[in-house]
């Protein structure tokens, strides 16, 4: 039987979720009152055809998706939530800064992905250390054993690895580093651990340290959110302070680290190395080959880079990440307040 001290929750899905989604998160919220109710005929609601969620808005308690619009909170009065189910949610902090002078309505961003994009994190730190990559390409080629005069390794046990942002993603890179004998340092915002931080870290430094921070670290793990103040926060003055022959690893945002300033550390030999899973231009014009590079500069032509193609949050298509939504509903049905990744859209995070 239903607790009778839970409250209806009316859920408005701003796409059609598939079948097996949707089957995940009704046995999920089992027992509890919580409802989906979608655009008709699997249409994905794309922002050209709102009009077929403003009829459904009224009765719509949260909104979950990734690009709700004011016309469509506006139409929701009853509206107590917006969960977005990725991390990002730097498209939303505007409209909600704005909205919440006059509503209580909360956005709620996602972590259920944070494992997934630490495992490529990490992966992708130890093909970038390791050369796996270019001797991958080398065997391409048909060149057989160029050994160490093409590329060594860099044993990681060796480096200090520096976790620019210490919330959900580096805490998970943090654990997933603790067997390799590396040093690792933090620095985040505030300069202090959260509760269920790894037990040990050699250090950590809040963003006003950063340049301390920077000389202490030889390899850099950028996986900060995207906010004003960190946007262009790693540019050619970091990237000498982080020093000759350093590494950096960027998981966050392609516009916290300057782009002209790491292509010119890469391409003169002062950065050893880069791994980048985010771009500068995810909107590019096919060149006269046809090719489709998310970039203004050539980082394609460069023998030191290991490219990823903003993928770290795979699988995406994960039942589990869902979790966190799902346990946010209960929370919402049962009256509680201590909703999980709630966005603070004056802070940015």
């Amino acid at each position: 039987m239903p607790d009778p001290r839970h409250r209806d929750i009316n859920v408005l899905c701003l796409w059609q979720p598939r079948p097996e989604l949707l089957d995940y998160m009704t046995k999920g919220l089992k027992g509890w009152p919580v409802h989906f109710i979608s655009a008709p005929d699997g249409h994905e609601w794309t922002g050209a055809d709102e009009s077929l969620l403003l009829p459904l808005a009224g009765d719509a308690d949260v909104l979950l998706g990734w690009r709700p619009t004011r016309s469509l909170i506006d139409a929701a009065p009853k509206l107590k939530a917006v969960i977005n189910p990725g991390a990002g949610v730097q498209h939303l902090y505007g409209m909600f800064a704005e909205i919440q002078q006059t509503r209580d309505i909360v956005l709620i961003n996602g972590h259920g992905n944070a494992a997934f994009t630490a495992q490529t994190t990490v992966t992708l730190l130890l093909a970038m250390l390791s050369g796996t990559v270019q001797h991958h390409n080398a065997m391409l080629a048909g060149k057989w054993r160029l050994g160490d005069e093409f590329l060594a390794n860099t044993p990681i046990s060796h480096r200090t690895i520096g976790l620019l942002g210490y919330g959900h993603v580096n805490r998970n890179v943090h654990l997933m580093l603790s067997g390799f004998g590396c040093r690792v340092l933090a620095c985040n915002r505030s300069g202090s651990l959260s509760t269920d931080s790894p037990a040990t870290l050699d250090g950590l430094h809040s963003i006003e340290q950063l340049d301390d921070f920077l000389q202490a670290v030889d390899v850099l793990v950028v996986a900060v959110p995207f906010t004003p103040d960190s946007e262009g926060l790693i540019g050619r003055r970091e990237i000498e302070l982080l020093g000759q022959g350093s590494f950096l690893v960027n998981v966050a945002r392609g516009g916290v680290v300057k782009e002209d300033a790491l292509f010119e550390a890469l391409e003169s030999g002062f950065l050893a190395g880069a791994a980048i899973d985010v771009w500068y231009d995810y909107r590019p014009e096919p060149d006269e080959q046809g090719r489709m590079f998310p970039w203004h500069r050539p980082f394609h032509e460069l023998g030191n880079v290991v490219l990823s193609p903003h993928r770290a949050a795979s699988p995406f298509d994960d039942l589990e990440r869902w979790d966190e939504v799902i346990e946010n509903l209960k929370r919402l049905s049962a009256g509680r307040d201590d909703l999980l990744n709630i966005v603070d859209c004056t802070r940015g995070y």
